[in-house]
């Protein structure tokens, strides 16, 4: 099994890290962070090569449609919290405006994009969705196992 321990990670390498984030709110808030949790020494193991990181991630069901309540603005916070430094969060999943924001990053920064389901390519398995998502970063890596067995586009294409 390949594994990111196998590749050469170069500093500002543009890193897309497919998690698995899909956790419960309470108010606004994460109200259990297992699963951020998780994903800890990972993402460790790629900010200690200082690549650009670019988290991705879906919440619930909103058949690609954006429902506010599954934002992973509140995950973006927590994930913060926890790493004690700055996680950027994207509104937008792909796309000239989320380019630009990667490229204003410095090496060893993270952004996490918002929701993937909220973008209809994701559940259908699209190709030209999936191009899209190919133009933000050189390298993929998933550590969402949770959603491993799913046909969607980050995880499959």
């Amino acid at each position: 099994m390949k594994s990111i321990k196998n590749i050469e990670i170069k500093e500002g390498e543009k890193i897309f890290l497919r998690v698995d984030y899909n956790v419960p709110l309470k108010e606004g808030k994460v109200a259990d962070d297992t699963r951020i949790k998780r994903t800890l020494p990972t993402i460790e193991y790629l900010l200690e090569r200082k690549p650009i990181l670019i988290l991705c991630s879906h919440l619930g069901r909103p058949k690609g449609k954006v429902v506010p309540e599954l934002s992973l603005k509140p995950v973006a916070e927590r994930l913060s919290e926890i790493l004690n430094k700055e996680v950027h969060f994207s509104e937008e999943i792909v796309g000239e405006n989320v380019i630009k924001k990667i490229n204003s990053l410095k090496p060893g920064e993270i952004i996490l994009l918002e929701n993937i389901r909220f973008h209809p390519g994701e559940t259908k398995d699209d190709e030209e969705f999936a191009k899209e998502l190919r133009k933000l970063a050189d390298t993929y890596v998933n550590d969402a196992f949770g959603a491993c067995h799913r046909k969607h586009t980050s995880v499959h294409s």
